[in-house]
């Protein structure tokens, strides 16, 4: 096993966790999951995430789920790290999880931040807590997330919070806007005042175009084409700007439509159902659902993709012909 690192870059793509109609867990759709994101070009895949519907497994689906992403993640021709989200509202089960998947094989873990910290202060005491629960030799990722989790991180905590914990490898980094965070922190690296430190960006890519070119490692999110999040952040480095946008911009409306606060997650799934890579779109209740004009949106803004990324076409073809 190769333990996440600060080195860490690329596009690691956030898993949903597939359940059967009656709200079983799929594991054959994990198994075709873990399939496709290797198959696209992912360096890892992230479990148990904000849109991995993880608070409404108990721990030992939790573990069941983590340990088989990471052991069909292990057992492929290409071999990508799995990243576990464990963040729970007490240590002994944020520690149970981490220690599980780590067992088992995972390579870090995330931990975001309980909705009730509020200065500067309680957010470092937390996350030393953190750190302390799942023991100093687990990679970790710090989970920046304030629209969803009402948290503000200053660049200056993150920084604060990072030199404090050497096992603190990557900032997952969803701040909107937060484009001058991305700037702040790499000039904190620029003046030696803090460490190096993977950046993979979520928020569902909608801003990753300009999140690269800020100095970005990379994307960390569930968007339901990868291929599209590869290609950004490999053409971004490539210094091929135009054609890194010009990409961006044939998916920008489904990424759009998919940051519908409530809806995301449904178009997500059934993105990935149109695409044959998950059997069902179902989640876990109380949940939402697409209505049929919602999926006729989306499947027009599907076909309008289809049209201009070559990648995302030749799937849905295949999808289609299977």
């Amino acid at each position: 096993m190769t333990k996440l690192t600060p080195q860490a870059a690329g596009t690691f793509a956030i898993a949903p966790t597939p359940f059967h109609d009656d709200g079983r867990i799929d594991e054959r759709s994990i198994d075709r999951l873990v399939e496709f994101y290797a198959e696209v070009g992912c360096e890892g895949v992230t479990v148990l995430g904000i849109l991995g519907e993880a608070p409404k497994l108990d721990a030992a689906e939790a573990a069941q789920v983590a340990t088989h992403f990471v052991k069909r993640a292990s057992s492929g021709q290409k071999a990508m790290q799995v990243i576990v989200g464990v963040s729970a509202p007490g240590f002994a089960s944020m520690r149970s999880l981490a220690r599980a998947s780590m067992d088992a094989g995972a390579d870090g873990v995330m931990i975001a931040p309980p909705p009730n910290l509020r200065t500067d202060d309680q957010i470092i005491g937390y996350f030393k807590q953190a750190q302390e629960a799942i023991g100093e030799d687990v990679p970790w990722v710090l989970q920046d997330y304030p629209l969803t989790l009402n948290v503000v991180f200053t660049p200056a905590v993150i920084r604060k919070i990072v030199m404090d914990s050497p096992s603190c490898v990557m900032l997952k980094h969803e701040d909107w806007p937060g484009l001058e965070k991305i700037s702040s922190l790499r000039n904190f690296q620029k003046d030696g005042s803090l460490r190096p430190l993977s950046i993979l960006c979520g928020n569902g890519g909608l801003f990753l175009d300009f999140e690269m070119e800020r100095g970005a490692d990379g994307a960390m999110t569930g968007y339901a084409f990868p291929e599209l999040l590869i290609d950004v952040v490999r053409l971004s480095k490539a210094g091929k700007r135009d054609a890194a946008h010009d990409l961006f911009d044939a998916h920008l409306p489904l990424i759009r439509y998919e940051q519908q606060p409530g809806a995301g997650l449904s178009v997500r799934k059934y993105v990935l159902q149109k695409r044959g890579i998950i059997a069902s779109s179902a989640q876990r209740k109380p949940s939402a659902s697409l209505t049929a004009t919602a999926k006729a949106e989306v499947d027009y803004l599907l076909s309008r993709v289809a049209r201009v990324d070559r990648r995302a076409n030749l799937q849905l073809q295949s999808s289609a012909a299977g």
